[in-house]
């Protein structure tokens, strides 16, 4: 596969998602009297910018489907010097007026509206580094100066909400970096949807280009703190691993996309086990082939990590034969940059003992889909016996909600590193390693009386699960700050 190319087996993929997109779209477009005034074509490909036919090939797609609205693209300062396409728009991304970049894009399609598609209004955050906040009196001097230049505006995010699951993307420029599950962004709307001052200060600014008055905000949405809750079952890994689909047997290692799994399709997120069977201790290498972080165990104990900076580490030696477990996990996919075309997870290559490559291997998929955690959360395996918790392993508590449920954030302040589920429902990722402390958890994904949370653990468990009617994003990164290229 070649993404985002005229390479055929893209073009017949996009071609059947259009067939299905335009249909849906197609009654809503100006024209038939819906809100659609315009379509942007892909986004910031002049970032990528692999194929010069692939934009107008994107065009075609639309056109020759009967869409005859405005079309655009969007593209940050790098991306802007992309080669235009005849009859499209251009528009810009950006979050601070440098390089005179709206003048550019003026000169560049000279008597044509100028917009800002994306102003950027605060950034996203990555596992291991600061929570980033972009001040409002920051961001209120740039929007003021591009509405008084008479350019168009849209808000990325207003409200960027959360990445729910495994749907948290990563970043790759030169060092993978994957993204938290929270996308708050610092929005003028938080994650929970609250006003924040940037919200009120740009509702202030943008009624002065509206004749009519603004309707007023709607009340808050109330929160509550629930009292903390105990694990009170477990099952570990290798018991759950029975509730997967039949493992793979391959004398190579296969990456997860490429498993005979989900009638054929590959697996998609979560987890991969990978076992074999050892004769000897020594150096366990990688040559960088884990996607994206993998836990290694002999016979069930835990003796190591490997990852995309650690790509070695000393097995014990033993004169037995001994199992060999890599649990690999999918971290997230980069979504922006020249890395997107290698985004397969899992085992992807070769890896060695002592120079030599391991092979005959079980592979297990533990994607952690609902019908999953269904079998596992019914099966009866559950165990009470607190003296000893394995890790890894899922554990299981009960929070009774008195009443409507409520918003409310899951906090795991001395746990490791995991996944929890609520009623069935993956909320996503957190790891003590921050900047993220806490789970968005809506009010809607509860219900009145008995519900359900289990807690997939990689590396330590606490037991206790909190809760609190606020968030704690952690130590801070001032974005206005950063040299404008660490953004793109």
């Amino acid at each position: 596969m070649q993404l985002r190319t005229t390479y055929p087996g893209f073009v017949n993929a996009v071609n059947l998602y259009f067939d299905k997109l335009v249909s849906v779209v197609q009654p809503l477009m100006f024209e038939s009297g819906g809100p659609i005034i315009a379509l942007q074509l892909e986004n910031e490909y002049g970032s990528y910018a692999k194929d010069d036919e692939y934009m107008p090939f994107l065009k075609n797609c639309l056109q020759s489907r009967g869409i005859n609205e405005l079309l655009l693209t969007s593209d940050n300062w790098e991306g802007l010097r992309y080669r235009s396409i005849e009859g499209v728009l251009k528009t810009l991304n950006l979050q601070r007026l440098s390089f005179g970049a709206i003048q550019h894009l003026a000169c560049m399609q000279p008597q044509k509206p100028l917009m800002v598609m994306e102003y950027w209004a605060g950034w996203f955050d990555v596992w291991g580094e600061g929570h980033h906040v972009f001040h409002a009196e920051d961001m209120l001097g740039v929007v003021s100066e591009i509405l008084e230049r008479g350019v168009s505006i849209n808000l990325y995010m207003f409200h960027g909400g959360t990445n729910f699951g495994f749907m948290n993307g990563a970043m790759d420029f030169g060092t993978y970096k994957p993204q938290v599950t929270s996308y708050d962004y610092d929005a003028p709307l938080s994650e929970a949807g609250d006003y924040t001052t940037k919200y009120e200060v740009l509702r202030d600014l943008f009624s002065r280009y509206n004749s009519e008055p603004l309707p007023e905000v709607p009340s808050p949405q109330e929160r509550r703190a629930y009292e903390p809750v105990f694990t009170q079952q477990y099952l570990s890994l290798w018991d759950s691993v029975q509730f997967t689909d039949k493992p793979c047997r391959s004398e190579r290692p296969i990456n997860m996309e490429n498993l005979p799994v989900n009638n054929n399709n590959g697996q998609s997120y979560g987890y991969t086990l990978y076992e074999t069977t050892i004769s000897s201790g020594g150096a366990l290498n990688s040559g960088n082939n884990i996607r994206d972080r993998a836990l290694v165990f002999l016979d069930r104990q835990y003796v190591g990590c490997l990852d995309c900076k650690t790509h070695e580490i000393m097995l014990p030696e033993a004169e037995r034969k001994r199992t060999l477990a890599v649990l690999v996990e999918n971290c997230g996919r980069v979504n922006y940059g020249k890395a997107l075309n290698s985004q397969r997870k899992g085992i992807v290559g070769d890896i060695v003992l002592n120079h030599t490559p391991l092979r005959g291997f079980n592979i297990f998929c533990l994607d952690l889909k609902p019908s999953f955690i269904k079998r596992l959360s019914s099966s009866g395996q559950w165990k009470t016996n607190f003296q000893s918790l394995p890790v890894p392993g899922f554990f299981q508590a009960k929070l009774v909600v008195d009443g409507p449920p409520k918003d409310t954030f899951i906090k795991l302040p001395d746990w490791g590193k995991g996944v929890v589920f609520v009623n069935g429902q993956n909320l996503g990722r957190y790891w003590f390693i921050g900047p993220q402390h806490f789970l968005y958890l809506p009010g809607p994904l509860l219900r009145s009386g008995e519900n359900q949370i289990i807690v997939f653990e990689e590396e330590k468990v606490d037991g206790k699960i909190m809760f609190s009617e606020n968030p704690d994003y952690g130590r801070t990164i001032d974005v206005y700050k950063l040299p404008f290229c660490s953004l793109l």
